[in-house]
């Protein structure tokens, strides 16, 4: 990959929340989990929640203009869209959401099965018309809000957490991405440690008095496309041919 990173390695997207509502009464987006990168949402517009299951169980976190909210990989998460929700989304390793990092709740059935998953989270490509595109996005939605709610206990208490089903999702996922880390590994060199070397390499210049990186500094502004993920339609950067394996896309991301 040649030219300047955004800061740490990230990629930032600007996220409008789906506003349909899923097969449990909720609008919003569809639940998931990154493997290994972390997220933050700086929200920017509108109302909404962050429904999330961590190490604490089940949380609600507001979500209106001006908060900001992050969450580490393995936190399952669903943004939920009150009214008018927009996000600008940063991810940490640019390149892992899109190489298949992100892994969605799909019925138990469905993640045991690899081939089964990659069809449900398949989208058409941009060749299809939106309304096509947005119709599939739609439909995975609701199948992974459908395995979301496998994992809790009903009872009379609030949202609880089966420990059980919760502990057979984070298999489910380690068991679905295994077969990239591989070429996960090049994405990460690629990007956050690239930016740490990069970072070492500039202090031992300036210790040495060199102001050559100084001088080339360039601004970037990269280019944009637009997508539809996970949670809602994406305006994002644009990836890098060379940090996007081409054979492990899931569908989406974010």
């Amino acid at each position: 990959m040649s030219g300047p990173l955004a800061p740490g390695g990230t990629s930032v997207s600007a996220l409008t929340v789906y506003d349909t509502v899923a097969p449990d009464g909720l609008a919003g987006g569809s639940p998931h989990l990154h493997a290994v990168a972390t997220e933050a949402y700086l929200v920017t517009a509108g109302a909404g929640e962050l429904h999330t299951i961590d190490a604490d169980g089940f949380r609600s976190t507001p979500l209106e203009a001006g908060a900001t909210v992050w969450f580490s990989p393995g936190v399952v998460h669903r943004a939920v869209n009150l009214g008018g929700l927009e996000v600008r989304v940063v991810m940490s390793h640019a390149g892992l959401p899109e190489a298949g990092d992100a892994v969605l709740t799909f019925p138990d059935a469905v993640l045991a099965d690899p081939r089964r998953y990659a069809e449900a989270a398949a989208l058409p490509g941009p060749q299809a018309a939106p309304s096509e595109r947005l119709e599939a996005a739609l439909r995975r939605r609701d199948l992974a809000v459908a395995g979301y709610r496998e994992l809790f206990v009903d009872t009379a208490h609030g949202r609880v957490v089966s420990p059980e089903a919760l502990a057979r999702l984070r298999t489910r996922a380690a068991a679905l991405v295994a077969p990239r880390i591989d070429a996960w590994r090049q994405v990460a060199a690629a990007t956050v440690d690239r930016v740490a070397a990069e970072t070492a390499a500039r202090l031992d210049a300036l210790a040495r008095g060199e102001l050559a990186a100084l001088a080339d500094a360039r601004v970037t502004v990269p280019a944009t496309e637009h997508a539809y993920g996970m949670c809602g339609v994406l305006q994002k950067e644009a990836p890098p041919h060379d940090t996007h394996p081409t054979d492990l896309t899931p569908g989406g991301s974010r």
